[in-house]
């Protein structure tokens, strides 16, 4: 064999050698969310702080598991808010990606319906947004970095009793909806606790395909209240509120973070002006960590990030703190320290509790001259 010959096999085998090396230097992490359908802008915003902090990390030279650096390849799909295609999504990401965790879904219905996939495989899960109840009662390896339903319902209800000093209230709500529904039933406990009456209490079935809400709006007018909580994502809750205002209802609308999106306003008009509404965190939030993550967020996609992006953010950093922790690809090592975070984030300092729901504060926010502006963090 010649010398070009001998030097021409030493690069290849150096080549080789180096994308082998290249291969087991990255660690594949699932995401799956609505990336189109009727709640897309927050499928849409978990993505892109997902892919900021992953970003981040892949910058400063990677993930830190076991005293070796891995890139995070991050693979997101796309439920279409679509139970039965988010538990395919949940399938290919364990059975072909073969990813060590998933973040997701966005939404509960969603994730409902894709968590006991990953429970039965031994997969970490930790969802960003969706706030029912039974996501984590699943099982163990399942975790949420957002408040539940009734941590809402109950915030949105002494704040509309104690604050706003209602002592009548309304509500209209998804049936077919876990979360809607579990926002409704926590609302309406919680206030009547308190000492307030809920004189109308309308259900309807499927948002999604539920365009005129006048019949439960007509019942709701007769009973007169003072708030009106409109338990919906962003599109039907600005749907409902300008059909409410055209019956001539001038109750206070009050709701929770699935009206978080730029789209409430743009939908809603003038009809949403003056509502109130729970989220997991403002941009106006002064501590260092919210505004660094704001500057980053809005250089990165031209537009202030929303919860939605914040919660992706923070459920990528948590995940990333949590291999660092276990110092395992195992899923019971990197489950067992998921449970143990104990960090400072976006959306507050987080830790989880026995049902792996995290313990922090929330923010009520104001919609003012189309703006969202901040008025109080309720501890909880």
């Amino acid at each position: 064999m010649n010398r070009k010959a001998v030097i021409f096999l030493i690069l290849v085998v150096f080549m080789c050698s180096s994308l082998v090396a290249t291969a087991e230097e990255t660690i594949k992490i699932g995401g799956v969310g609505c990336l189109t359908g009727g709640a897309a802008t927050f499928g849409i915003s978990v993505k892109n702080g997902c892919n900021l902090a992953f970003d981040t990390v892949n910058a400063e030279g990677g993930a830190d598991i076991g005293g070796k650096k891995y890139l995070v390849n991050f693979i997101m799909e796309d439920d279409q808010g679509s139970p039965e295609v988010a538990a395919n999504a949940f399938r290919k990401l364990i059975d072909q990606d073969e990813v060590l965790a998933i973040i997701g879904a966005v939404t509960s219905k969603c994730t409902l319906a894709g968590v006991p996939i990953a429970q039965d495989a031994g997969i970490p899960v930790i969802s960003p947004s969706s706030t029912a109840l039974q996501v984590t009662l699943t099982g163990d390896y399942i975790f949420r970095t957002c408040f539940t339903d009734p941590f809402q319902g109950a915030v949105v209800a002494s704040f509309s009793y104690n604050d706003l000093k209602a002592k009548t209230a309304a509500v209209i709500f998804d049936n077919a909806n876990e979360y809607t529904k579990g926002l409704a039933e926590a609302f309406k406990e919680n206030f009547e606790k308190l000492g307030g009456k809920v004189v109308a209490y309308e259900s309807f079935t499927d948002e999604d395909k539920t365009s005129d809400f006048s019949a439960q709006l007509t019942n709701i007018k007769a009973a007169n209240p003072e708030v009106l909580f409109l338990a919906a994502y962003y599109s039907a809750a600005a749907l409902e509120a300008k059909q409410a205002r055209a019956l001539g209802i001038t109750a206070t609308f009050v709701g929770a973070d699935g009206w978080d999106s730029p789209e409430l306003v743009k939908l809603g008009g003038e009809a949403i002006e003056g509502g109130y509404f729970c989220n997991h965190f403002s941009p106006e939030d002064p501590r260092p960590v919210v505004q660094n993550f704001v500057k980053k967020y809005t250089e990165a996609h031209g537009q202030t990030p929303d919860a939605f992006a914040t919660l992706g953010y923070d459920t990528a950093l948590i995940l990333v703190d949590s291999l660092k922790r276990a110092g395992s690809m195992e899923g019971a090592a990197i489950r067992d320290a998921i449970a143990s975070t104990n960090l400072e984030c976006v959306s507050g300092k987080i830790t989880f509790d026995e049902n792996r729901n995290p313990v922090k504060s929330a923010a009520i926010i104001k919609v003012e001259n189309g703006k969202f502006v901040f008025q109080k963090s309720v501890q909880p």
